[in-house]
């Protein structure tokens, strides 16, 4: 009997990562299940996944942050197909740069509500599946940022910490169901949230090498995939120095630009 080819749900898929992602694995002839903010980059990449090989292609411009919506939308999909690996990749960015000091906390709702609630609202109705079955791979699209404080971007990095952590502590569970969970924490990467930064991004790469290191180690089922490696090193070494020194370095230099 012949396999089925694995089904993929990756959100995010219009730009960045998503997009490098959805290529990367329409290559390896998969399903694609995508989402999107944008209905004109989501059909470009839709059309060009199915010239890159893509078995087949389903995508949606839905909100992460409508839960009702996702359950709905999701589990008609998954009445046609299984899906084997999710890729919570949909997020936002903002920092303070720009920003009234008045705003500083609706700007953390607004951030929190995509990163952290559009995570668990794609993965949630996925998982209910893959625990009936008992397998399924989920990946969380974290950052390196979540390894310290970051004040001029604290609600970016305190969501993608939360997401960290979150990936990290339902791990152990989820493997006892069979269920693997990969965290992702890249680092600087092309796309149009970086593309508004003004200040120097070290070691940034294209989402093209970066889909390239996720694929790859995503195929191992790595449980952290955390890129590039010298700079994961250097924010892991920032992690253990004292709060106060590192709110010190961290505030003089340049902040993210507000949303």
């Amino acid at each position: 009997m012949a396999k089925h080819p694995k089904t993929i749900l990756i959100t995010g898929a219009s730009s960045g990562i998503g997009e490098a992602l959805a290529l990367a694995y329409a290559q390896k002839g998969y399903n694609l299940v995508l989402t999107g903010r944008n209905q004109g980059r989501l059909d470009t990449v839709v059309e060009a996944c199915k010239d890159k090989g893509a078995a087949y292609v389903m995508a949606k411009i839905i909100d992460v942050r409508d839960g009702i919506a996702m359950t709905t939308w999701l589990e008609s999909v998954l009445k046609e197909l299984f899906i084997d690996v999710v890729i919570a990749n949909a997020g936002i960015s903002g920092g303070t740069s720009g920003l009234p000091p008045e705003d500083i906390f609706d700007q953390s709702a607004a951030i929190f509500d995509v990163n952290v609630m559009g995570v668990l609202n794609t993965i949630n109705p996925v998982y209910k599946h893959m625990q009936a079955e008992g397998h399924g791979h989920i990946a969380l699209v974290s950052s390196l940022a979540s390894y310290s404080i970051w004040t001029g971007a604290p609600a970016y990095a305190t969501s993608k910490t939360a997401v960290r952590i979150l990936g990290y502590s339902v791990r152990p569970f989820l493997k006892k169901q069979g269920i693997d969970m990969t965290v992702i924490c890249p680092g600087f990467v092309t796309s149009r949230m970086t593309d508004k930064n003004d200040y120097a991004m070290p070691l940034k790469m294209s989402a093209e090498d970066a889909a390239h290191i996720i694929v790859k180690k995503m195929e191992r089922k790595q449980k952290l995939i955390a890129f590039p490696l010298r700079l994961y090193a250097l924010v892991r070494i920032l992690g253990i120095i004292p709060n106060q020194f590192i709110s010190l370095i961290t505030s003089k230099l340049p902040s993210k630009k507000s949303l």
